[in-house]
């Protein structure tokens, strides 16, 4: 009974849900990684999670990169500022990030932090 009702959750469950369950679990796998909706904010914490949106900010002498990051828990906005592209960032894109988390303007941001890419 279980294996049918997991097949049937699976048919009515939403693209949007089945994404955010997969990168969950695939964050849980990273070692030393917190969840986003349990990190702590003005805390150095190293965060798991897919790539869900990218802007660019040109302006002249201040130029950044926007990312919006989810690890199914829950989202930051992560900014490299002096940066247009990083190569190998795109949406889709699995990442590792170190960094010390704040809110600017009601969002949980991270700036500049250390990035790794995965598989």
């Amino acid at each position: 009974m279980g294996t049918l009702r997991r097949f049937f959750d699976r048919l009515t469950e939403t693209d949007e849900t089945r994404l955010a369950n997969e990168v969950r679990e695939w964050a849980a796998t990273v070692p030393g990684a917190v969840p986003i909706a349990a990190a702590r904010l003005r805390q150095h914490v190293k965060i798991a999670g897919q790539i869900r949106r990218l802007t660019v900010f040109p302006m002249k002498d201040n130029e950044s990169l926007e990312a919006v990051v989810s690890d199914g828990s829950g989202e930051i906005v992560v900014r490299f500022t002096g940066r247009r592209a990083i190569g190998g960032l795109g949406l889709g894109t699995k990442v590792v990030l170190e960094g010390l988390l704040a809110e600017q303007k009601g969002a949980i941001t991270m700036m500049n932090p250390q990035l790794e890419f995965t598989a």
